[in-house]
């Protein structure tokens, strides 16, 4: 059989970014993929929208990771797509945002390098550009910020480890990404490194998905409003001059 070069390839792996959430945001790339998978490795983030674009008869396996709950430890996964693709088939890993943001595709990268996997990377829409312009809150500006920083909110033994001085500059926007647990610290290691505790800042839960929340204030209310708000993961936290332009330009529908 003969496959034209923008077809799936059996044995290959296709490392595909599904989007913030909002199916419409798949690539028409990773769609094209999608729809000729053999088997596909998805992560609790992936709108089930996009999983049923996958052929029916399609092995599905689920290797979500969340907080302190990995169906399938990181290690393992990187051998099982090296599995799959020697049983000579189109391997599809989806992920939720992009493969390479906080996402380890570079990791599952590497070990397929190292099996001798051919495999392609399939950009995605990342959850700190998705989720902004949903919620209103455009990442840069030339009056407010000139640059933007992402950051992973992991907490690691009760702390974050940082580079606090490097975030607590006035000309940018923050977005942290898995930050929801540790919203306190990081509120008050920003203001303990400079940024003033009235400096707006907002959260946003299920960006771009129906169920979408957000909630603005600064770094000194923010974690008291997200707490009253309730929210809980998957949120992105977006801090910055930016975010208090989120009440004159959210246009996004929201959740009550």
């Amino acid at each position: 059989m003969k496959y034209s070069p923008h077809d799936a390839r059996p044995g290959t792996v296709y490392l595909i970014g599904a989007g913030p959430g909002d199916p419409g945001l798949l690539t028409l790339r990773g769609a094209h993929l999608l729809g000729m998978a053999d088997v596909v490795v998805y992560d609790n983030l992936v709108a089930i929208e996009i999983l049923e674009m996958a052929p029916p008869q399609a092995e599905r396996i689920y290797a979500g990771k969340q907080r302190g709950d990995h169906s399938v430890p990181q290690d393992e996964l990187n051998l099982l797509l090296v599995r799959l693709a020697r049983q000579n088939r189109c391997v599809i890993r989806l992920k939720g945002g992009d493969p390479y943001i906080f996402g380890r595709g570079g990791e599952e990268a590497q070990t397929l390098v190292a099996h001798g996997i051919p495999f392609e990377v399939v950009p995605g829409i990342t959850a700190a550009s998705g989720v902004a312009a949903y919620a209103g809150i455009p990442l840069t500006h030339r009056d407010h910020a000139h640059a933007v920083t992402f950051v992973t909110g992991h907490l690691q033994d009760g702390t974050m480890d940082l580079d606090w001085p490097a975030l607590a500059r006035s000309g940018q926007t923050v977005v942290i990404y898995m930050g929801l647990t540790g919203i306190n610290v990081l509120c008050e290691k920003l203001i303990e490194h400079g940024l003033p505790a009235h400096w707006p800042a907002a959260i946003v839960q299920q960006g771009t998905r129906s169920s979408q929340r957000t909630v603005t204030g600064t770094l000194a209310t923010l974690p008291e409003r997200a707490r009253a708000a309730g929210l809980k993961a998957p949120t992105l936290i977006i801090v910055g001059r930016v975010a208090g332009l989120q009440p004159d330009l959210a246009w996004f529908p929201e959740s009550a």
